[in-house]
């Protein structure tokens, strides 16, 4: 049976993050997108750990009013990092007000968000000798809940490897307030948790992630589905190769 060992995991990924800066940016910030979600705090507390608070940037990017911004500024004021904010709602505005001859699909309206969010995030990392962060996980990346050069993106990923069930238990040990680490992730748009959107619980895709064991044949169909056809987003980009 598998075992996850959430001490040691969140050491080695804190010695990672040592690492990965080491030869990859050394001296340079770590910045990311937070939205008061388990994920962007849990990248969060890790980058603090590995390279303290003061070399971590939280940039908060509300569309307009977001209801539960007051968990991402609990989040800054936690872990004491240096965090900004900038509101996308009207470059959102701005690119579909240039759209006005085409007819704009409700998925281009789902995905634009977090495409300008990572183009911010870039923005602000560019500016402040930073590296930036992914916030994905395993569970979310395996039946393509992200979006596609916007969430799935980064210069590092901390999480990309590890479970929601896994990453709950490390936001434990980092010692994070529950209520950021037990979030209900919504989609931020229609009010629906993720768990709606994917039509099972993030409990049961776990399970059958790492064990290959799901008692629902429907649910089972569904999440086989979803993993096959979003397994692009997972690769580089095909080239030709004359």
């Amino acid at each position: 049976m598998y075992q996850f060992n959430a001490k040691e995991i969140t050491e080695r990924c804190v010695q990672w993050i040592r690492d990965w800066f080491e030869e990859n940016g050394k001296g340079c910030n770590a910045v990311l997108g937070v939205s008061g979600g388990k994920d962007s705090s849990i990248v969060a507390a890790l980058c603090v750990e590995a390279l303290g608070k003061d070399r971590v940037i939280g940039v908060l990017m509300p569309c307009g009013v977001q209801a539960d911004i007051n968990m991402a500024r609990k989040l800054v004021d936690h872990l004491g990092i240096k965090s900004y904010v900038i509101n996308i709602e009207s470059a959102m505005k701005g690119i579909l007000g240039e759209m006005k001859d085409i007819e704009v699909s409700n998925q281009t309206i789902i995905n634009l968000p977090p495409r300008l969010r990572m183009a911010a995030v870039y923005a602000v990392s560019q500016s402040m000798n930073g590296r930036v962060a992914n916030t994905c996980n395993l569970s979310e990346d395996w039946v393509g809940y992200s979006t596609r050069y916007g969430d799935s993106v980064g210069d590092f990923s901390p999480l990309s490897r590890l479970t929601v069930t896994e990453v709950k238990e490390m936001g434990r040990v980092l010692g994070l307030p529950k209520d950021l680490v037990e979030k209900v992730p919504i989609d931020g748009l229609s009010g629906k948790t993720d768990e709606d959107n994917l039509g099972f619980t993030y409990e049961m895709l776990d399970k059958y992630i790492r064990e290959g064991i799901c008692e629902d044949p429907v649910k089972k169909a569904l999440i086989d589905d979803k993993h096959k056809k979003n397994l692009f987003k997972l690769e580089l980009m095909p080239c030709f190769e004359p």
